[in-house]
């Protein structure tokens, strides 16, 4: 399942957006992170510019735990650094063919299969606040490249950087959603929830329209998932905006996640709405 283009909240801390799939290309992002994986059956792809983000949920795995290991002990943790943000419940594929990396790899095959990827920039250099990979699949090629299937686990904040060669390795805590400030106010979680689940849908079926799809009803989106784990679905949907992304994944209030989110797809559902209402005047453009 594809969703249309998001337009970007006012709250977004992303300035410029692109447009990002999962499978990373190695050619359109500086190093450090430019040369560590390439994409299964790549194909290059020019950039460009936009003030969109695109929305994509077929990456996002339905059954994934809804709350990270609840210790306050300091764990060290491989890290990947990528320009991509991983969400828990979320499904990557990655292809690994820098040596430290293959190293990596080694190790992790004979431990625990699990490793930090944690969003890299340019501008705005390395995040504190990252997502553990569980290599769910591996298939060792030829020339002793890795193929990988990754599925977004716990957050982690990194507390201390241990070692940078050959690969990064660094001492994480454990995150979690704190308890909600919403109940207090009177706020219903799941109300909330649903409420972002109806913006999406009114989103894809307004997009539909305007990309001239038929309009049919829009299955079921939460797919029964909790507000806190839809909350990490919603999220992992707006590619092209990783820092908005980064951002969302940092929040520790499931509602004050969930609040941001429907305030981009509101701001989309109203540019969606003024579209489709030119589209109908002027029907050749």
């Amino acid at each position: 399942m594809a969703l249309p283009q998001l337009l970007h909240s006012p709250q977004s801390s992303s300035s410029s957006l692109i447009s990002h799939k999962p499978h990373l290309n190695p050619t359109d992002h500086p190093k450090p992170t430019s040369n560590f994986f390439a994409p299964p059956h790549h194909r290059s792809q020019p950039r460009r510019k936009s003030n969109t983000l695109t929305c994509s949920a077929s990456s996002f795995s339905e059954k994934h735990p809804t709350n990270p290991p609840k210790s306050n002990d300091v764990v060290e943790l491989p890290l990947f650094p990528l320009p991509l943000v991983l969400f828990p419940g979320s499904i990557l594929p990655l292809q690994i063919f820098e040596f430290r990396y293959r190293m990596m790899m080694h190790t992790l095959l004979h431990t625990d299969l699990r490793f930090g990827v944690i969003y890299t920039d340019p501008a705005t250099g390395t995040a504190d606040v990252g997502c553990v990979g569980e290599v769910v699949k591996h298939e060792r090629l030829v020339d002793d490249r890795f193929f990988l299937i990754c599925k977004g686990q716990e957050r982690f904040r990194v507390t201390r950087m241990v070692r940078t060669k050959p690969y990064l390795v660094a001492e994480v805590k454990w995150l979690e959603d704190r308890p909600s400030a919403a109940s207090a106010d009177g706020e219903d979680l799941e109300a909330l929830a649903s409420e972002v689940e109806m913006y999406m849908k009114d989103v894809i079926r307004l997009s539909n329209r305007l990309n001239g799809k038929p309009e049919k009803e829009v299955g079921d989106l939460r797919r029964n998932l909790f507000p806190t784990p839809f909350s990490f679905f919603v999220g992992s949907t707006f590619e092209g905006a990783p820092r908005e992304q980064q951002a969302l994944l940092e929040v520790e209030d499931s509602a004050m996640r969930l609040k941001r989110e429907k305030e981009t797809l509101k701001n989309t559902l109203n540019y969606l709405t003024a579209a489709s209402a030119v589209k109908d005047v002027f029907p050749s453009s």
